[in-house]
């Protein structure tokens, strides 16, 4: 059967045991490498780990605090690990389940074993995040949906509040689209969202930038480190990506074309201001916008 795809965590501070799992892994699987738990900590944080493989007794900062670390940081925690331990009484593996470790490894260390028990977890962190994924994707225009944006403000806004970091958001409103429906039909509505939505998507120029459909006619963009200053440059991207895409509404009594309306606000968030503020701001530009004739962007900055 084929192997899951995945990277994978070590952290042991005995070269020995580390070289000896790195062998075993890294033909099936991305392997990186930490002898230490605060180092595992900042890897653990900065990459993509699919699960993390933990010795439990090291010194200082040891594997159990390592682990409950982890499962008490919600950037981190749906990362499952697995304790590689000589420690095997009931105890100890209690008190290692109770600190949020997925498994054990006990040694001395069986290959077969080690990669039974990390292609079980691997698949089935993938299977949850298949599920999640299904979860938070908008099932028409396949864009992520007013779940994910609203799970990805709230972390956006947490890390740019550590960073001190602007966050900026635009709100987009397809022009008088009941017209649109009530002209071409439901079917040519449908279709035309989604060609929007493929059309925003693309308009996007970073990685972190995140386009989603929050209901009807209505997208986003969750736009992390965007000073006030470049947001007019994104706004005016959008707007003019859609209008160029020359999709025919003949009943808009706006444009022959689809055109949208834009709103946009930029805040550094602090802890006396609530995430929704920036939603709220952005849709305050959007009514702006929408009272100079549409088809055009207002923007404000808190």
């Amino acid at each position: 059967m084929e192997m899951p795809t995945g990277k994978i965590l070590i952290v042991d501070d005995d070269k020995l045991i580390m070289n000896l799992l790195s062998g075993m892994l890294d033909e099936d699987y991305d392997v990186i490498c930490a002898d230490n738990s605060l180092e595992g900590l900042r890897l653990a944080r900065q990459e993509q780990i699919d699960l993390v493989l933990l010795d439990i007794n090291m010194p200082i900062f040891d594997g159990q605090k390592l682990c409950q670390t982890l499962k008490g940081d919600p950037e981190t925690k749906d990362i499952p690990i697995i304790f590689i331990t000589a420690l095997v009484s009931a105890e100890d593996e209690t008190k290692g389940l109770e600190a949020g470790a997925a498994d054990y490894i006990a040694k001395p260390i069986n290959k077969s074993v080690v990669l039974a028990r990390v292609k079980i977890q691997i698949e089935a962190k993938q299977q949850r995040e298949y599920l999640e994924k299904l979860s938070t994707t908008d099932p028409l225009t396949g864009v992520p949906n007013r779940r994910c944006f609203d799970e990805t403000l709230e972390r956006e806004w947490r890390r740019c509040q550590r960073s001190e970091k602007p966050l900026s958001l635009l709100v987009l409103d397809i022009d008088c689209f009941k017209l649109y429906n009530d002209c071409y039909g439901h079917l040519a509505g449908d279709s035309c969202l989604i060609k929007v939505a493929q059309l925003l998507t693309g308009a996007l120029s970073r990685g972190g930038d995140l386009l989603a459909r929050i209901g009807g006619e209505e997208f986003v963009a969750l736009l992390p480190d965007t000073p006030f200053e470049s947001l007019d440059v994104v706004a005016d991207r959008f707007r003019t990506t859609i209008e160029e895409a020359a999709i025919p509404h003949e009943r808009s009594p706006i444009s022959e074309v689809v055109t949208i309306s834009v709103g946009g606000s930029t805040l550094i968030p602090n802890q006396k201001v609530e995430p929704v503020e920036l939603h709220r701001r952005a849709d305050e530009q959007l009514y702006v916008a929408k009272e100079k004739g549409r088809n055009h962007y207002s923007l404000g900055v808190g």
